[in-house]
């Protein structure tokens, strides 16, 4: 085969995948061998290839290609996640356009087009993830609303009800007012913003007296049903029991004591929102206050809002300050800096609000979770210093609010056969549910026709949880051969972001639902940012096209320059002149070969400079494959890369060829070329983990070889 002139990673990539998937190099089925397993951190089916997934699954990739040529059983599972809040997002946008708005259709008319969207657009990244080289088992790919996954989620569901560890409970939730839909606590980020302190006076009822409370948020006073003040503050104690008029309403509110306000804050006086205000509404159980919900499920004021109903919430809080300044109730403004919660998914203000949700205990499921990591080590973490963030939420941890206001989802199972609070019955159909509601009511004439099934959808990470498990159909048949076999997992490539949404949720399932860990080990990468230390993101405008770097520099030179700086668990600060270093590392390595092509070789002995050389260099490469072990070991990923690096670059291309390369015009003996062919061979075991493509091109290019002698199966270097 006559080799190239120049490197042309274009020409060649797209010509090895197919031959790898032509001759079915990534599947995997259970054998006699040991199996490593990775089941890859499921990118939302919305998405489209970033710089995170680039440097996550280049990762993941390394470790799967370097566990094949170990001998193993390699399998990695790819897939994509439903991603509830995300996806029905893009659906609505896209119907509105269409002018169809998802409150004239049915739930089954609009799941008809949440679907059409998904078969459209949903196998978008990983079609992407081909082209970054990635080795998954394509045959498994997996989607969390596929009917096995599904069917699995509905399965654990009812098994956790029946165990007593899933309620409905009415509590204030966390409501994000653009997706409408509840979130987890975990899904509401706070920020510090600046904004204003608004004083404002209450007449006390059938006095002169006025009480100034103070508050962030003044259009929530017509949700107030109380003041409060601290019972030994002398200066309120003669209005206990007293009634103040709320401004703008006109509506009498109690005045009560209470130890919970602090006396030496602000005014002394707290306005209580049941409401809206996770503290106001133990304050109002308390003192059996009402409970008076203002808001519209998209925060504008619904009807409790007199004359400002309709408004948005931001519109309205200038409109009453204006009013309450107007009529004298507004006593003064103060600059102010609050934290303020915000939507993960949509970056909306989120809304504290009442509503019936369903909850999932975690704080008996977590135990074993917790020692698993932090005791017995069976999970470990890399790098170790994520131990202590693990720490800290799973011994903080709070019930988990599971359901969603949302029709893209798992429909939670819960079958309503009355009107009471307890009149609803779980089960995996509705044939169970029936038989079910006729032992729970009594009543033996009930069809299924009176049975209707809750609206809400599940939380998708109530999906995710179960992947490692799910994917091998380990929660609707548990002793298959597949979940025996390929369970737990070896390895986890992920963002510290999702720490505890998913990582630690799958350790909790995989304790509860199969008694063991889920995998062996944790590999946290750092964020990807510029090189002015920002995070990557749209709106910045600083995160490059992914694909329009593999067109430039090659896939082998984007995974060379994503790994080169990024030690574990450290955000890597990325510049496209490392793709750069990378392209040129290929084309080091591709003139290599071309020189060694290009000697002719002749029946004379071995000059003892060539053969001391040969061995010189041999002793290096087998120390070297040792570090590497080593640095794999430790996940220290770009240190392996690095060390492959200098040894092919500095001491293979720039001394060993230079040190055996014969004199011009003369030729090299026989003994040498096989033996730097040989070497080059173990270079490109090697380096394939790295730059799979290059690797296995030269490989091809060395001899003839069949199918089963290919590089990506071939065998990591003997030393």
């Amino acid at each position: 085969m006559e080799t190239a002139s120049k490197y042309s990673p274009r020409q060649i990539e797209n010509q090895w995948y197919d031959y790898w998937m032509k001759h079915n190099f990534f599947a995997s089925k259970p054998d006699e061998r040991t199996p490593y397993t990775i089941v890859i951190p499921p990118p939302n089916v919305t998405g489209v290839l970033h710089m995170g997934h680039m440097l996550n699954n280049t990762i993941q990739d390394v470790l799967i290609r370097k566990a094949r040529l170990q001998g193993f059983n390699a399998c990695w599972v790819p897939g994509t996640d439903h991603a509830s809040i995300a996806t029905e997002a893009k659906v609505v946008a896209k119907l509105k356009e269409q002018g169809i708005s998802k409150s004239d259709l049915s739930r089954e008319e609009f799941l008809a087009h949440a679907w059409e969207w998904k078969n459209e657009y949903g196998g978008v990244i990983l079609e992407q993830l081909k082209k970054l080289g990635c080795s998954c088992d394509w045959d498994r790919t997996a989607f969390t609303m596929d009917p096995t996954l599904s069917d699995s989620v509905i399965k654990v569901f009812v098994d956790l009800f029946n165990k007593g560890l899933i309620y409905r409970g009415n509590r204030m939730v966390n409501w994000d007012p653009e997706a409408l839909t509840t979130l987890s606590d975990e899904e509401v980020i706070y920020e510090e913003k600046q904004g204003l302190l608004y004083y404002i006076s209450y007449q006390v009822a059938g006095s002169d007296q006025k009480l100034t409370i103070a508050t962030t948020r003044p259009e929530t006073i017509f949700g107030d049903t109380a003041i409060c003040v601290h019972p030994e503050d002398e200066r309120f104690m003669h209005l206990h029991a007293k009634k103040a008029i709320v401004p703008l309403c006109g509506r009498e509110i109690p005045i009560i004591a209470d130890p919970y306000v602090d006396m030496e804050f602000g005014t002394g006086c707290l306005k209580v929102t049941p409401a809206h205000d996770l503290n106001d509404k133990a304050l109002g159980e308390k003192h059996h206050l009402e409970s008076i919900d203002i808001f519209n499920p998209n925060a504008t004021l619904n009807s409790f809002g007199m004359g400002y109903e309709g408004m948005d919430r931001f519109d309205a809080r200038k409109k009453v300050s204006k009013d309450l300044e107007a009529l004298n109730f507004l006593v003064k403004t103060e600059q102010h800096l609050n934290k303020v919660g915000t939507s993960e998914r949509t970056k909306a203000v989120i809304e504290p609000r009442l509503s019936d949700q369903w909850f999932l205990k975690m704080e008996t499921l977590a135990q074993p979770a917790l020692k698993a990591v932090l005791e017995d080590k069976e999970v470990k973490l890399f790098p170790k210093k994520f131990e202590n963030t693990y720490r800290h939420w799973m011994e903080n941890i709070r019930d988990w609010n599971i359901s969603r206001q949302l029709w893209w989802g798992q429909q939670i199972p819960a079958f309503y056969f009355g009107d009471g609070r307890e009149d609803f019955v779980v089960a995996e159909n509705i044939d169970t549910a029936l038989i079910l509601a006729k032992e729970k009511s009594g009543n033996s004439s009930l069809t299924s026709q009176d049975l209707r099934q809750d609206e809400d959808a599940l939380d998708t990470w109530f999906s995710s949880w179960l992947w490692p498990m799910s994917v091998f159909n380990g929660i609707l048949e548990p002793d298959n051969e597949e979940i025996n076999y390929y369970y737990p997992t070896n390895d986890l490539v992920t963002g510290p972001d999702i720490l505890f949404f998913w990582v630690a949720r799958m350790v909790v399932a995989g304790y509860e639902f199969r008694g063991e860990k889920p995998f062996s080990n944790v590999y946290f990468t750092g964020l990807v940012r510029d090189a002015q230390r920002r995070k990557m993101s749209k709106s910045l405008g600083n995160s490059p096209d992914a694909l329009k770097l593999i067109e430039d520099y090659g896939a082998d030179g984007v995974r060379v320059g994503l790994l080169l700086s990024s030690a574990a668990g450290n955000d890597l600060m990325f510049d496209e002149a490392l793709c750069q270093q990378g392209k040129n590392f290929a084309n080091k390595i591709w003139n290599g070969f071309r020189l060694i092509q290009s000697w002719e070789v002749a029946d004379i002995p071995q000059p003892e400079a060539a053969k001391k050389a040969i061995e010189w260099y041999t002793a290096l490469f087998n120390k070297t494959v040792l570090e590497i072990e080593d640095d794999f070991s430790k996940y220290r990923i770009s240190d392996a890369l690095m060390a492959t690096y200098k040894l092919l670059w500095e001491h293979y291309s720039s001394w060993l060829l230079e040190l055996i390369k014969p004199h011009y015009q003369q030729s090299v003996d026989r003994t040498t070329k096989a033996q730097v062919i040989a070497l080059m061979e173990n270079n490109l075991r090697i380096l394939h983990l790295f730059m799979p493509f290059l690797s296995e091109d030269i490989w091809q290019q060395i001899s003839e070889r069949s199918p089963e002698e290919a590089l990506i199966v071939n065998h990591w270097p003997d030393r």
